[in-house]
């Protein structure tokens, strides 16, 4: 199966200049010094989750995702985020194109996009202006780009959130990746505005999840509270799916919170870098 780009239309950078750096060659600066610290990691990475927050808020958090893909022969990204703005049912999914990012675009596997949408009816709609105004995305660019320059990707924004999606769009990504080299990306922050040590307690629970790799006991979390993450069902999606390939090793990588930027402690939001990896 190969990457194929249709010649338009190009989901274009709605953040820069507010959510990151504008200047490409100040935010590739501020991207690599990032990377600079990021531990290695053994085995190959088929899944992650990172942040999506500002990038001053994040960035640093969200390298310890995306390092470990730098040098890696990939055929596609799979970036699977919630819709923020809208609710929607199942899922909306691009199918053609690219997607800008500050150095330029990444086409849209086209072909790997119609398998998925041959799986599961919850990605037969693009809803593009949804994705043209949604940050959940965007914000995982700056950091793929730098270590994967130019992959195909498969963008994909959760507007129902709910356990019967999260498991058919991890059946539909295991079944319709089975033989590529492809990494499942999920964007997500965890708690929100709550007191640093309850948010501590909060994301405590998704971070013990993540370590076990444990799709269901993340869901049962989410449905009883649903604060616990933004993009919850994203997260049990690839872990579902990375799990159905033979994923066992991996778990959180970095955690820390927008106290640690702002100095503001009383009303924190929870950042978690997570990475699962096969035999390299």
């Amino acid at each position: 199966m190969t990457a194929i780009s249709g010649p338009s239309p190009v989901r274009r950078l709605m953040f820069s200049g507010t959510w990151y750096d504008r200047d490409p060659a100040a935010l590739s600066r501020q991207v690599d010094a990032w990377r600079s610290t990021v531990a290695p990691l053994a085995g190959r990475v088929c899944a992650l989750v990172a942040p999506h927050a500002g990038l001053q808020y994040s960035g640093r958090i969200a390298a310890w995702s995306y390092q470990p893909l730098t040098g890696l022969a990939l055929d596609a990204v799979v970036l699977i985020g919630p819709s923020h703005y809208a609710a929607f049912p199942g899922c909306a999914m691009l199918r053609r194109g690219s997607l800008a990012t500050p150095w330029g675009d990444m086409p849209v596997h086209a072909a790997l996009a119609d398998a998925l949408a041959g799986e599961t009816r919850l990605l037969a709609d693009e809803r593009r202006e949804i994705h043209a105004a949604e940050h959940a995305l965007e914000l995982h660019l700056p950091l793929l780009a730098r270590v994967s320059p130019g992959v195909a990707v498969v963008p994909i924004l959760v507007g129902e959130h709910s356990r019967a999606v999260a498991r058919a769009l991890g059946d539909a990504l295991a079944r319709a990746t089975a033989g590529l080299r492809v990494v499942y990306a999920a964007s997500s922050d965890l708690s929100h505005f709550q007191t640093r040590p309850e948010a501590r307690r909060m994301d405590d629970q998704v971070l013990g999840h993540f370590d076990r790799c444990d799709d269901e006991g993340l869901m049962d979390a989410l449905e009883r509270d649903p604060g616990h993450a933004c993009g919850g069902v994203p997260a049990v999606a690839v872990m579902r799916a990375s799990r159905a390939l033979g994923a066992r090793a991996g778990g959180v990588r970095q955690y820390g919170d927008s106290g640690d930027v702002s100095g503001d402690v009383r009303s924190v939001v929870g950042y978690a870098s997570a990475v699962w990896t096969v035999a390299a």
